[in-house]
């Protein structure tokens, strides 16, 4: 009998008869591999790791694990802890470990500066990547990583991109038409839409019609055996105690992405869905390599060669790509541009002086006007990504021994005060993008309030906040080697969609100003608006008359 099988049989005993038992036989189970893990670290020689003040553990097993994984302000948890205990502190986690959280903008920056060599992914994290998307970009280390890297950096560069735009106009017109028709058989002035689907699909469709050559069509409805399990997600994933303590298990320990919880047997039909759809993508694509002009994301992947080597990418890496692209596409660029059009809806004002930017342009802006020529555009998008970082944060584990430099003292756990720590092999770190994105300490009193003027201001971005060596001193996009590479398409896409959606339509609360959003669990976190059924974020949506 294979793992699958055994596991979803454990699963079902669980579930009908021996709850309890069944939890104190993994927990045994578990407790064993990390003794055996512990003893055989602590056989090698390395430096003590500086020992380090933190919160106490509040669970045995899971230590603070689980409370964040639950928590709906990840962001607001660390920024208290760094207030109590300086900007570098050890927080507990499953069985004891301990992992250190960095929220100084100097040791994350030497950490980043460092990444894929002497700092690499945690292995639990680095097991769902190849899990779900496959040992590509994400999943490589050291010269993996600068190879693929290097490979795949022609096709996603600005001159790339820019050739691309028109296609992801082709998508961003069908949602305005489709929008347009939507008022119009309303038989009123208005419509309430679901902005959250509606931002899925042009992000998808945007990506395959530039990235894939292929339109899904899911703008106009047509059925799709991929989208629907996207959709299904983007539904709302009912998560039981047990799913979650299974997905904070597999952080650690692997092999716990194999019990058939739902929302790991969700990820299992993903990832079976994209491969086929990708599969037969890479084939047709290949086949008709040398026919027409190739500018589409995947015949420049199938063509590229590293120029070091002269190495090209495998049909694998090429495959995990891809399948990275969708999930990205589907969520981490989607939930921008809904974070986006929710703020602006909050913020009739800031809609307004947007909406006069953008119509002093006289068109729909071109490439390089997005880019280069609507400042008020940009400093909307950068405050979006600042306050609603799509990836909450960051885990490494130091590949080597290290000694991190640190931007002020903290204290020890002996009383001592340092301005640097000492880690050594094997120490695992948080690097908390939505606190250090939001913290009072770095950007100011006000770093919780949308107010994209900041971006402007000659003194907007203070001081501490200019040592975050982030894309415009934001982690949204990490930085490093593994800085996204696929960020100069995310902000062509959100800022094409925002400014046709702003430029002709306006965007109000459906049930007024004091409308409560709170976050519901997809792949990753999406608004929500509270009470409604579902992760749904529907907005009232008027045609723009000026």
């Amino acid at each position: 009998m294979n793992l699958p099988s055994t596991l979803l049989l454990l699963y079902n005993a669980f579930c009908d008869h021996v709850r309890s038992a069944f939890i104190a036989k993994i927990t045994v189970g578990l407790a064993t591999v990390w003794a055996l893990r512990t003893a055989i670290q602590a056989t090698g020689k390395k430096p003590r790791t500086t020992k380090l003040r933190g919160p106490k553990s509040n669970n045995l097993l899971f230590g603070v694990s689980k409370e964040l994984f639950e928590s709906t302000d990840m962001g607001g948890m660390f920024e208290a802890w760094s207030k109590e205990y300086g900007v570098v502190y050890e927080i507990p986690m499953i069985y004891g470990e301990k992992r250190i959280a960095l929220c100084d903008p100097r040791a994350v920056a030497h950490l980043l500066s460092k990444d894929t060599w002497a700092y690499i992914g945690v292995k639990g994290m680095k097991e769902a990547i190849a899990r779900r998307a496959g040992k590509g970009l994400l999943y490589g280390e050291g010269e993996s990583h600068r190879r693929q890297r290097r490979t795949m950096g022609p096709s996603l560069n600005p001159t790339a991109i820019r050739k691309l735009t028109p296609a992801v106009h082709k998508a961003i017109d069908k949602m305005k038409a489709a929008w347009e028709a939507s008022i119009e058989a309303s038989g009123g002035d208005s419509v309430v839409l679901n902005v959250q689907k509606w931002m899925s699909y042009v992000s998808l469709d945007s990506f395959g019609i530039a990235g894939l050559s292929h339109d899904f069509n899911s703008l106009n409805g047509e059925p799709n055996p991929m989208i629907s399990v996207l959709d299904s997600f983007a539904e709302g994933v009912p998560d039981s105690a047990f799913s979650i303590a299974v997905t904070v298990l597999s952080l650690f320990f692997p092999i716990a992405m194999h019990i058939p919880t739902h929302r790991n047997q969700m990820f299992d039909r993903l990832h079976g869905r994209m491969t086929e759809l990708c599969d037969a993508l890479i084939d047709n694509a290949d086949a008709n390599r040398d026919v027409g002009e190739h500018v589409s994301t995947i015949n420049s992947l199938l063509r590229a060669e590293d120029e070091d080597s002269g190495q090209r990418i495998s049909r694998e890496e090429v495959l995990s790509q891809l399948r990275t692209m969708l999930i990205a596409s589907y969520e981490s660029t989607s939930v921008a541009m809904t974070w986006a059009l929710l703020e602006l809806a909050q913020h009739p004002n800031i809609q307004t002086k947007l909406r006069e930017e953008l119509s002093s342009v006289g068109r729909e802006p071109s490439y390089d006007q997005l880019t280069n020529d609507l400042p008020y555009l940009d400093a909307v998008v950068q405050e979006t990504l600042r306050l609603h970082p799509s990836v909450p944060e960051l885990l490494r584990e130091a590949a080597a021994d290290d000694v991190i430099p640190l931007s002020e003292p903290v204290q020890t756990k002996s009383g001592e005060f340092v301005d640097s720590i000492v880690v050594g092999r094997g120490t695992t770190f948080t690097l908390p993008i939505s606190c250090i994105n939001r913290s009072e300490a770095i950007w100011g009193p006000d770093a919780k309030v949308f107010r994209p003027e900041r971006w402007l201001e000659p003194d907007g971005i203070t001081k501490k906040a200019q040592e975050v060596k982030g894309h415009r001193h934001l982690l949204s996009f990490g930085d490093g080697a593994r800085t996204c590479i696929g960020k100069t398409f995310a902000l062509a896409v959100i800022k094409a969609e925002l400014s046709m959606a702003i430029r002709n339509f306006v965007l109000e609360m459906k049930d007024g100003p004091d409308t409560k959003v709170e976050l519901g669990r997809g792949i990753r976190l999406r608004p929500k608006i509270v009470g409604e059924e579902g992760i749904k974020v529907p907005l009232r949506i008027r045609c723009y008359k000026g």
